[in-house]
């Protein structure tokens, strides 16, 4: 699996760039005695000693923060001694206050830091029960996926996909609930929990979505979501038959997937499409399968519609199209790799939406 991320290097340029940003406001301290000391008594830098204690709060544990407003405190009353007259003491009562205040603002910040971190976790693993880590071939069937979160802090959404190897052939699910948080990841599991279930017991793939819209149904009911709007899913079922040379897919309001077939693009659009997941009582549940060919070496790329409305800077969307058909025959791996690189680099790495997408590739049987 490709997850969410930054390039390395940009990673450790930041980190240097963090120690910096920590010493801040041992630099800034520095810098205002320094002013404080060369100048003339009358442009008194000495009054901004207490910016350095406010501005520790900021990135700093309570103690180191305290300490250094005692440093700011006893450098104003050294200052104050060399230069009679600066105001000394209604300064060091300035420094005094804006410490207490930082410290106290410290304490805070750090108990938030770590109710966000013990969320993360719970969010973590969450996203695990939806995004499972999955073989990369089964049989003559090499498979890569790719998550990339909206935004690194969230690490969570409402996108899904799942893998399984059924008597039937190999099946697949992807999908994309509306929401985004916790309620978009119980949504989800829910979906693919019962696609588990019951890619290895249906003999076809109506079966498996009705069972999917049951799901999600029952998941719905029971978490209704906020407001009026109605929560649903798209999802797309592709099943590959073992040893043979055609793909079957249903699909449920879902992007449709691209299928580098002998040099040429084609995307696999439903004849008829399918209800989303959660809207079949409503609009009826009448489900159509599609059949195409699926020969060795052909590509199938199934994704989330956050991958084709990525936006640049100006506004234009992903051309997923144009992009996929200027790609080599690859395998899944390079060829997410690549689309991870160029998704990255198009939007600046500033993603609106949750991005997930499986990259399938059929081999020969005896590769």
């Amino acid at each position: 699996m490709i997850e969410s991320g930054r390039p390395r290097p940009r990673l450790r340029r930041r980190h240097g760039r963090g120690w910096l940003v920590r010493l801040s406001p041992v630099i800034l301290t520095v810098v205002i005695a320094g002013l404080a000391y060369a100048t003339p008594p009358e442009v008194a830098f000495s009054r901004l000693l207490p910016a350095a204690p406010a501005l520790a709060a900021a990135m700093w544990p309570v103690l180191p923060t305290v300490l250094l407003g005692t440093v700011c405190l006893f450098l104003m009353i050294g200052l104050g001694i060399v230069f009679p007259g600066l105001g000394t003491w209604w300064t060091s009562a300035g420094i005094i206050a804006v410490t207490v205040a930082a410290a106290y603002g410290s304490h805070v910040r750090l108990q938030r830091e770590r109710t966000l971190f013990h969320v993360r976790l719970v969010a973590d693993a969450a996203q695990q029960v939806v995004l499972s880590p999955m073989p990369r071939r089964l049989g003559s069937v090499e498979i890569e996926s790719l998550y990339l979160a909206a935004a690194a802090e969230a690490r969570i959404g409402g996108d899904f996909y799942e893998v399984v190897d059924t008597r039937f052939g190999v099946r697949l699910l992807i999908g994309d609930v509306r929401g985004k948080g916790l309620p978009a990841v119980g949504a989800a599991a829910a979906i693919v929990n019962s696609f588990r279930e019951a890619a290895y017991g249906e003999a076809d793939m109506v079966s498996v979505a009705r069972r999917l819209d049951a799901s999600s149904t029952r998941y719905n009911a029971a978490f209704p979501p906020e407001g009026s709007m109605e929560r649903f899913a798209t999802a797309l079922l592709v099943e590959i038959p073992h040893g043979g040379r055609r793909i079957e897919i249903l699909n449920c309001g879902h992007p449709p997937p691209l299928l580098l077939h002998r040099g040429g693009l084609r995307a696999l659009e439903p004849t008829t499409p399918s209800p989303l997941l959660n809207l079949a009582e409503l609009i009826g549940d009448h489900y159509t399968i599609d059949t195409f060919d699926f020969v060795p070496g052909d590509l199938l790329l199934l994704y989330t519609d956050g991958v084709a409305e990525a936006r640049a800077r100006d506004g234009g969307f992903f051309p997923l199209v144009a992009w996929m058909s200027r790609q080599p025959p690859t395998p899944p791996h390079e060829l997410l790799t690549a689309l991870h690189r160029d998704l990255l680099r198009y939007s600046k790495g500033r993603l609106d939406d949750d991005i997930a997408a499986l990259a399938v590739r059929l081999c020969e049987p005896s590769q």
